[in-house]
């Protein structure tokens, strides 16, 4: 019997904290987001992308506003905030120790 592919869970996993820390670098709109993310292979569809951005300004995460200009559409642009500054931080603090665990499990085969 074949078995799924664990990455999609995994990319679903860690995708806000992905979202994040790009828009630690810089303020970003939506579709660049998905631009991105795609390119990386961190995601298959840009469905999952908006809900995702919803939810992390219900978290107060991230803000956006809406910039308009002459010579493009409106584009909502997404930008980084102090809570948000401070979830990526907890991540990466949380990250490496759980790497290490999963990675010493998974490593411990028997084989």
């Amino acid at each position: 019997m074949a078995t799924a592919s664990a990455a999609p869970q995994l990319r679903k996993g860690v995708l806000g904290p992905v979202v994040l820390a790009l828009l630690e670098q810089r303020d970003r709109y939506g579709l660049e987001i998905v631009r991105e993310l795609a390119a990386l292979e961190l995601i298959a569809s840009e469905g999952t992308v908006y809900p995702l951005l919803t939810r992390l300004q219900d978290s107060r995460a991230v803000e956006s506003t809406w910039v308009v200009s002459d010579s493009e559409r409106p584009r909502r642009y997404y930008r980084l905030t102090a809570a948000g500054r401070d979830e990526l931080a907890a991540f990466r603090a949380d990250w490496p120790a759980f790497t290490r665990a999963v990675d010493s499990i998974l490593d411990n085969h028997e084989g």
